[in-house]
């Protein structure tokens, strides 16, 4: 079917909601949008995905489009029976139920480095795999009944092509599974095996620039990728750069030219969306320890801009361990936050804000840490996110992350790099556009800061008082 359009559209199927843009591809511009929600948890039916596309994508309109890509939250486990129906609501990434199955997993290939050598990445409640294990183990009949597994991404763009019987997904997505290597470039078979007792049918993994197929009414549909990958599609961090996304969960990352293998696990050896590598730290408390923070205080997010920007460096020795939920990075499924170090002296609103900025902000410093010792250099950030809007975290983070920072524009990455992918398959020539770097701020006081990152490694590490 011809079309005479000249836009593309971008999808980011995140956690918390479906948001489209309809972007000019000359130039990057967003000419339209919407959003839709989903529903909360840790487990979602995919269908409702597919509703709130399919309402996104009314409001804004088609007609002159010419070009459809989607990028999705990592990691999510969509099984799918003979028919290609979903056989159980989709695990996400957040959920951490299969926890004690990743350190199952590690053990049978033979520790960490085994997994990191194998994939690039140390499994961890969040890895697909893991998630096919509890399955096989907790819901057996379930299990049964399973013969596709597919990420969110991959989903979604296998039912806007018209669920053929070849299902395609990216490199980018499939390096978050557990079992496709970003160190041989393909799939492990084996480890899907050992993870789900059996072998299941998975999609082929597309080019960069691959029109995978096309929707009912002719918008070429690109291969997609995962959420953070269509980012840093979008974003395009130059040598030295790492993008610190501070959303629902935090994330750091940045593009490199070789695979990284930590056996730690603390830094996620993933391919990108271009053909190369993103290693990434992914921790899963970020913005919403802010949001805590402001209620626990009874203020607005200005208001606790504002009490924290009033106290000292170091929070008069109050620190926060922002594992509100969990956490990923360090892997500590079951642990919880806590504030360290309350005296008469500390305990001051100011003080109780100051410290709930610093504790998430070094949990990401760590994360560029992390990233440093891998050898991809960290000589600047660059702050996207929610969390990125508050004044207080922008003033504080060059001296916490220990680098220059620049704040970008607000605006949606996920689904401007899945624009930009479209963009890119429909023309056959990657878009030149740039983004907005709206302010910069340097390190302006390194002792403090090694004082308050010194104080909350002790915090994490059980070492303090």
């Amino acid at each position: 079917m011809a079309r005479s359009a000249e836009f593309v559209v971008g999808v980011d199927s995140s956690t918390q909601a479906t948001k489209v843009l309809v972007v000019d591809p000359a130039d990057g511009r967003v000419v339209r949008e919407a959003r839709r929600s989903h529903p909360e948890g840790t487990e979602v039916d995919p269908r409702a995905w597919w509703d709130a596309l399919a309402g996104a994508l009314g409001e804004v309109g088609t007609d002159d489009v010419a070009a459809i890509g989607v990028a999705g939250q990592q990691h999510g486990m969509v099984l799918l029976d003979d028919a290609g129906e979903p056989v159980r609501d989709a695990l996400l990434w957040n959920d951490t139920r299969s926890a004690p199955d990743a350190q199952a997993l590690i053990e049978e290939l033979g520790g960490p480095a085994a997994w990191a050598e194998a994939v690039g990445t140390v499994p961890v409640a969040s890895i697909t795999a893991t998630k096919l294990r509890w399955t096989s183990r907790a819901e057996p009949d379930v299990a049964e009944r399973a013969r596709r597994v597919m990420l969110p991404h991959d989903w979604l763009t296998w039912r806007l092509c018209g669920s053929p019987d070849e299902a395609t997904t990216d490199r980018g997505d499939a390096s978050g599974t557990g079992y496709w290597s970003t160190v041989s470039g393909d799939y492990r078979p084996d480890l899907l095996e050992m993870a789900f007792g059996r072998t299941l049918r998975v999609p082929r993994v597309a080019e960069p620039a691959e029109v995978v197929g096309r929707t009912s009414d002719g918008l070429a549909v690109s291969a997609g990728t995962g959420d953070n990958a269509g980012a840093a599609l979008a974003i395009g961090p130059g040598p030295g750069e790492v993008v610190v996304s501070i959303g629902t969960s935090g994330t750091v990352f940045t593009g490199h030219d070789r695979p990284t293998t930590d056996a730690s696990g603390a830094v996620a050896g993933f391919a990108d969306a271009r053909g190369g590598f993103l290693p990434l730290v992914a921790t899963l408390n970020a913005a919403r320890v802010l949001g805590v923070g402001a209620r626990l205080l009874g203020v607005e997010p200005d208001g606790f801009d504002e009490l924290a920007l009033a106290a000292e460096p170091g929070a008069g020795g109050l620190v926060l361990l922002p594992y509100l939920d969990g956490e990923r990075t360090p892997d500590r499924p079951q642990a919880q936050g806590r504030y360290v170090g309350l005296t008469t002296t500390s305990g001051t609103r100011e003080n109780l804000a100051r410290a709930t900025v610093e504790g998430m902000l070094c949990g990401l410093a760590d994360g560029v840490d992390a990233m440093t010792a891998q050898g991809v250099p960290a000589r600047r950030a660059l702050l996207i996110g929610g969390g990125s809007r508050s004044r207080a975290v922008a003033e504080l983070a060059p001296d916490v992350l220990g680098v220059p920072v620049e704040v970008l524009a607000a605006q949606e990455y996920v689904a401007l790099g899945a624009a930009r992918q479209a963009a890119w398959a429909l023309h056959g020539e990657e878009p030149g556009w740039t983004v907005t770097r709206e302010t910069t701020r340097e390190v302006s006081d390194p002792a403090a800061a090694e004082q308050v990152r010194a104080r909350y490694a002790d915090v994490r590490e059980g070492k303090a008082p």
